[in-house]
């Protein structure tokens, strides 16, 4: 059985379910794209090929090798995009909770069935049926659990829009002992310089006491200065606009000392070695097209804190 522990982003990674691009299928309509970015790759003519994702994932999964991280992938299903293996489950603690997402990526759940049946069954989490829920938004940090979500009326007329309030307070029952902070982001269906698809879009902690933001990624300004409070403005990194789109928050950490990111995000990758951080480059600028990056295809299993 997987004896499953993640209490925040960043103590060392022991073992991770790292996407596939494998049997990706064919460029998506326009109809069937989830988020505006796609959409806009799509129009252009330069929606990402499936040779070159699965070359940015090998490198990704290497990288993981090097440091000893036992790496699951999901069983491979035909002309599926299985990428994005955060969206589909997260553990908090010791408990995994399987993700309510868009309803035609169901079957991207039951490509890892074969990890959720090695999990205790009192430890699997299915929440109820109204609780919409995605990985990404979902970011446990010790004590605190950040959600991020989206309120308005027009949630149901909003693809992007994937975490609801039935969820967060839901979470908040299942981890009474946290204290879970939910964000409201900013939504748009056909702006993705506008669009914080998830949380880790817009925000992402790093180290033991350090974070990644992008101020319009929320909004309420009062969400991002309660975070730039609660990190310290000099531990605060503030990504462009333009450095959201191109999903700079969306590192990953291997450790509270290791970061993997991407090797066109210079300004990030300098700033990151000045604050001691290692950064191990990979080339993921194919697979940011679909408005996701390295934070929304791993999804952690066991963290040692």
């Amino acid at each position: 059985m997987l004896k499953l522990n993640v209490k925040n982003e960043t103590s060392r990674l022991r073992a991770v379910v790292l996407g596939t691009a494998v049997s990706n299928g064919p460029t998506p309509s326009v109809e069937d794209c989830y988020d505006p970015k796609s959409i806009e790759h799509v129009l252009a003519g330069t929606y990402p090929k499936e040779a070159d994702m699965i070359l940015e994932m090998e490198a990704v999964a290497s990288v993981l090798n090097k440091y000893d991280v036992t790496v699951y992938r999901p069983d491979i299903i035909e002309n599926c995009n299985q990428i994005f293996s955060r969206d589909i489950a997260f553990v908090i603690d010791d408990k995994m909770v399987r993700a309510n997402i868009l309803p035609n990526r169901e079957e991207e759940v039951e490509a890892i069935n074969y990890i959720w049946n090695q999990v205790d069954e009192d430890k699997r989490i299915i929440l109820p049926e109204d609780c919409h829920v995605e990985g990404g938004d979902v970011m446990p940090w010790n004590d605190y659990v950040f959600i991020g979500t989206y309120n308005g009326e027009d949630y149901p007329d909003l693809i992007t829009a994937r975490t609801n309030k039935q969820a967060v307070n839901a979470i908040q029952e299942l981890f009474p002992h946290k204290t879970v902070k939910a964000f409201e982001l900013r939504k748009s269906n056909t702006n993705a310089m506008e669009n914080a698809l998830h949380l880790d879009c817009c925000f992402q902690p790093i180290g033991t006491d350090k974070a990644i933001l992008h101020k319009n990624g929320f909004l309420n300004e009062s969400d991002f200065d309660w975070l730039v409070d609660y990190f310290g403005k000099e531990n605060v990194f503030e990504i462009t606009k333009d450095e959201m789109y191109q999903m700079n928050s969306n590192v990953f950490s291997i450790s509270e000392t290791v970061i993997i990111s991407e090797k066109n995000f210079t300004r990030l990758n300098t700033w990151l070695r000045s604050q001691g951080f290692t950064v191990e480059e990979v080339p993921y600028a194919e697979i940011a097209k679909q408005e996701g990056l390295l934070r929304c295809s791993t999804m952690p299993l066991i963290r040692e804190c």
